[in-house]
């Protein structure tokens, strides 16, 4: 097995093994990975985070001993919290990372940040606090970031900034947590799940207080949520049908 760790700001991961292929998910500065097989341009990976598998371009990451990996298996995990900020590589560059970037090998690169972090496990009341920091960030199939992100990669990076794991799509979420018959049973920081007419889940949001939701549709928005689904204050008319609520903390 060979593994492997992201040294640029944002890179995309593939799913298939060329440029042109859809953007699934990103891994950030920092975050650690399998590689699970190579090919001359591109590796197929499993991010060590959430056990993604898909395809990175070989020249945008470096590879690391299996006892460095096993290493940052055991160690918390360090998180950029400035939206987006910098480091200084070992060439004495500025390079951007972004909110979410996992800061536990600046030693091993020789790089240097100042900026603000966190690590460990928030209580689950700042969860929406972290979540209204992406307010209008534009969607982005993919995204993670503040600059574009989709609608479980937010619920993703929400859940990670305040130290607890959640899968990297809304119907690998969907597993994750214990079921709530009523809305009125959820607590702010829930997530609602809503499926399509074939019945596949295919979006998520985080319940917010007073049957509130803050997703991605269009953009990172808040909305009204009930036992129907999510009502678009600004269409008038229910655009996401609900299927589940759980709570995961």
């Amino acid at each position: 097995m060979q593994y492997g760790i992201c040294h640029l700001s944002i890179v995309p991961l593939r799913e298939a093994p060329i440029n042109e292929s859809e953007l699934v998910t990103q891994v950030f500065y920092g975050e650690h990975f399998k590689v699970l097989e190579e090919r001359v341009h591109w590796s197929k990976i499993r991010v060590a985070f959430d056990n993604y598998e898909a395809w990175i371009n070989n020249k945008q990451f470096q590879r690391i001993e299996e006892n460095y990996f096993l290493k940052l298996e055991k160690a918390p995990l360090k998180l950029s919290t400035d939206i987006i900020t910098y480091i200084i590589n070992e060439h004495q560059h500025l390079m951007p990372v972004p909110f979410g970037a996992v800061l536990n090998s600046l030693s091993h690169f020789n790089h240097n940040y100042e900026g603000q972090f966190t690590s460990g496990e928030k209580p689950k009341n700042k969860l929406i606090e972290t979540a209204l920091l992406y307010l209008n960030t534009p969607h982005c199939w993919g995204g993670k970031t503040p600059l574009g992100i989709d609608c479980s990669g937010f619920t993703q990076m929400v859940y990670k900034l305040n130290g607890y794991k959640l899968f990297r799509n809304a119907a690998q979420q969907a597993t994750q947590g214990e079921a709530l018959s009523f809305i009125e049973e959820t607590q702010a920081g829930d997530l609602a799940f809503f499926d399509n007419n074939e019945g596949v889940i295919n979006h998520v949001g985080i319940i917010m207080e007073n049957n509130y939701i803050i997703h991605v549709d269009g953009k990172v928005r808040i909305d009204r949520i009930d036992h129907s689904g999510i009502f678009n204050i600004e269409l008038r008319k229910h655009t996401h049908k609900l299927r589940v609520i759980k709570k995961v903390i």
